[in-house]
């Protein structure tokens, strides 16, 4: 019986100072510059200006990138180019449309590769070469254990 008290006092302790640390960390907000910030002297005065933010914004360089002809405006055939090329790339007669066997070229490849004796079905065996091949997962990278450290 005194076990169940003692945990339930040690609980009670424990919600208690889980409360005030939090109440107290909500009082004090994180400082507004970063820990890395540079140390300014005692007396030294404040820069006049905020410092600059980076001539272009990230979505200013996207709009960049589809930009091609650098007019500032991205045209319909700007903006489907990169889907051209893509689509251009899986179209293999070059007829400007796809069949099925041209977009799961990939898979009819690997199909074709894993159907050794050439019958239009694999069997397990041939099956299981088409299996992803797993990278191993890499081993610790720990420095090994001096013999002098392990005795101490």
């Amino acid at each position: 019986m005194w076990r169940y008290l003692v945990g339930a006092v040690a609980a009670l302790l424990m919600v208690a100072a889980g409360t005030l640390w939090f109440t107290t960390r909500a009082g004090n907000p994180a400082p507004l510059l970063p820990a890395a910030a540079p140390a300014q002297a005692e007396g030294a005065p404040l820069p006049e200006a905020a410092p600059e933010a980076p001539e272009r914004s990230r979505e200013q360089r996207r709009f960049a990138r589809y930009d091609a002809d650098e007019d500032g405006r991205v045209t319909r055939a700007e903006m489907l180019a990169p889907r051209r090329k893509a689509f251009a790339k899986l179209d293999a007669n070059g007829d400007g449309a796809l069949s099925f066997d041209e977009w799961a070229v990939k898979t009819v490849k690997k199909f074709e590769g894993a159907d050794a004796n050439r019958d239009g079905a694999l069997v397990p065996a041939e099956f299981a070469t088409t299996a992803p091949k797993r990278r191993p997962r890499p081993k610790c990278a720990c420095p090994p254990v001096a013999k002098a450290e392990e005795e101490s």
